[in-house]
């Protein structure tokens, strides 16, 4: 059993956004729904494997941008995909951040930007920073470009 489990308290739509992401995410499923009558209190599923819980809270719970869920999107391909498939209705924002249309933050990042970033050259660095800052969607060929670049 996972030690640590993400919870996510949606205002009314817990049932729609697990549905959502579920038919995104590969490996994932939605394992058991709990109902008092018609509302939904509460929802185990999987993304990727990994187990989460939902449940609908009302609208005093929001989601803050300081709380996101990072993605690693192993090729541009998958990148675009999972972008434009969470941003639908949402809202993009720029490193490869988004906010989904129910409020959840979400990072899809390829794992060559954090071997980029980490190089020993900071000037290598620091070009692929200044090339991320001016991107919505991560295009890591315009990454590896800044880090070649002479």
């Amino acid at each position: 059993m996972q030690k640590i489990t993400t919870f996510l308290t949606f205002n009314n739509q817990a049932e729609e956004a697990v549905k959502f992401y579920t038919s995104i995410i590969e490996n994932s499923k939605i394992e058991n729904i709990m109902r008092a009558g018609e509302m939904v209190i509460g929802i185990s599923f999987q993304l990727a494997g990994q187990q989460f819980s939902a449940m609908n809270g009302g609208p005093h719970f929001t989601f803050a941008q300081g709380f996101s869920l990072f993605v690693n999107a192993e090729t541009q391909a998958e990148i675009d995909e999972l972008y434009e498939k969470f941003s639908e209705g949402g809202e993009e924002q720029p490193c490869g951040w988004l906010k989904d249309k129910f409020g959840v933050s979400w990072q899809i990042v390829p794992p060559i930007l954090g071997e980029l970033l980490g190089d020993k050259d900071p000037v290598k660095a620091q070009r692929v920073i200044q090339a991320m800052l001016k991107m919505h969607k991560i295009n890591i060929q315009a990454l590896k470009d800044a880090y070649e670049q002479q």
